[in-house]
C-alpha cells in the first residue's frame, strides 16, 4: 500500500530580530500599554525582513534550496510544487514559478500557488499528499509556505503590529511502501462574518483607485464559539484511528499561546506533547504548525515513528486538524 511520507524540512528566517520592548515603547507613546496582551499571546522575539532585497519569495526560495539539499535532491526530482501564502509578492505570475525557476524545476511539474490564509501549508500538504496517492505520475512534492507580513502592518494597531514574524519553512513529501506520513484530515469553516481580518482593507479595486489605506484591517472578534468544534475535531480524529491524546505530539497554530493552553487542558494534552515557539519566531501565518514541527525535530520531541497532530486556523474563518505519523 502507498503511503505519504514527510521526508525533509527546512526553515529560513531574517536576520533581523524585534523584541518586545520595541513594541512596548512604541505603543507606551500613543498611551497603550501592550504588556499584558504580549504575555497573553505568549510574545517574546519575532524576526522581520529588514533588507529591501528579501521578499516572501527569496525566503521561499531560500527553504526551498535548504530542504532539497538536506534531502540530497534537486529540482529535477520534484513533481509536484504548492506554494502557500496569503501575502503574495505577486498576484500575477503565480509565485510558485519564481521558485520552480530558482531550483530549476523540470518542465513536466505541476506548481500552484494555494492561498487559505493561515491554515494554507496545513491543507497545501493535505491537498498534496491526497493528489500524490491518487496520481501516479506524482512521486515527489516540495510544499514551502511564506508570509511577508511587515510591510502590511499598521503602526497603529496594537494588536496585529507586534503580532507577526517573517519566515519560511519548506517540506518533501514522498511516496513509500512504509506504513508512515499523512493519516487524515478534517475541516471546518464558518464564514457568518469573514471580515475580521482583511487585506486590501477595501478590497484590491479600492487600493488601486486610491480608496483604501494600504495596511491590513483588523477588528476583535469573538473565537469562543470555535472551540467546541476544534475538540470535536481533535477527538473525532483521535478516536477513528484508536489514538488517545497522549499518544500525539501536537504542531498547532503559534498564533496564542493562550488559546493552546485551552485546547490543551480541554483534550489533556501533557506540556511535553504541545511545541510553542512563537515567543522566539513571532507568528508567521501559513507555515506555522510546520514552525513547530522543525521545532520538536530539532529538539527531537519528535521522532521517527510518532503520531503528529496538526490544528491551525485560516481568518474569516477555517481550520484544519490533520493527523500524520512522523
Amino acid at each position: 500500500m502507498t503511503h505519504i511520507k514527510l521526508t525533509e524540512i527546512a526553515l529560513y528566517h531574517p536576520a533581523h530580530t524585534v523584541e518586545n520592548d520595541y513594541f512596548i515603547d512604541h505603543f507606551a507613546e500613543k498611551g497603550k500599554d501592550i504588556q499584558n496582551l504580549l504575555l497573553h499571546l505568549g510574545r517574546q522575539n519575532r524576526y522581520r525582513i529588514k533588507d529591501s532585497g528579501e521578499t516572501g519569495v527569496t525566503m521561499a526560495v531560500e527553504s526551498s534550496k535548504e530542504v532539497l539539499r538536506k534531502a540530497g535532491l534537486t529540482g529535477e526530482d520534484i513533481d509536484l510544487l504548492i506554494y502557500s501564502t496569503q501575502v503574495p509578492e505577486h498576484s500575477l505570475p503565480m509565485n510558485a514559478l519564481f521558485v520552480h525557476q530558482a531550483i530549476k524545476g523540470k518542465n513536466r511539474m505541476l506548481a500552484y500557488d494555494l492561498n487559505a490564509n493561515c491554515a494554507g501549508m496545513t491543507m497545501a500538504v493535505e491537498q498534496a499528499s491526497r493528489t500524490m496517492l491518487s496520481n501516479p505520475r506524482i512521486k515527489r512534492a516540495l510544499v514551502v509556505g511564506a508570509d511577508h507580513f511587515s510591510p502590511i502592518l499598521d503602526p497603529e494597531d496594537e494588536v496585529a503590529y507586534p503580532f507577526f514574524g517573517d519566515l519560511s519553512v519548506a517540506v518533501i513529501l514522498e511516496k513509500t511502501d512504509e506504513a508512515t506520513g499523512f493519516i487524515d484530515a478534517i475541516h471546518y469553516i464558518d464564514s457568518t462574518d469573514p471580515t475580521n481580518m482583511m487585506f486590501p482593507a477595501e478590497g484590491l479595486t479600492q487600493l488601486v483607485a486610491g480608496n483604501s489605506h494600504a495596511y491590513m484591517k483588523t477588528r476583535p472578534f469573538d473565537d469562543s464559539e470555535m472551540y467546541p468544534h476544534v475538540y470535536d475535531s481533535i477527538r473525532e480524529l483521535l478516536d477513528q484511528y484508536d489514538l488517545s491524546p497522549s499518544d500525539v505530539k501536537c504542531c498547532f497554530s503559534q498564533s496564542n499561546k493562550a488559546n493552546l493552553d485551552m485546547i490543551q487542558e480541554e483534550i489533556g494534552f501533557s506540556n511535553d506533547q504541545m511545541i510553542f515557539v512563537g515567543d522566539q519566531f513571532g507568528y508567521p501565518g501559513t507555515s506555522s504548525p510546520f514552525l513547530a514541527l522543525h521545532e520538536g525535530i530539532q529538539t527531537e520531541k519528535i521522532k521517527r515513528g510518532d503520531h503528529v497532530l496538526f490544528w491551525t486556523i485560516g481568518t474569516g474563518y477555517e481550520f484544519i486538524t490533520m493527523l500524520y505519523k512522523y
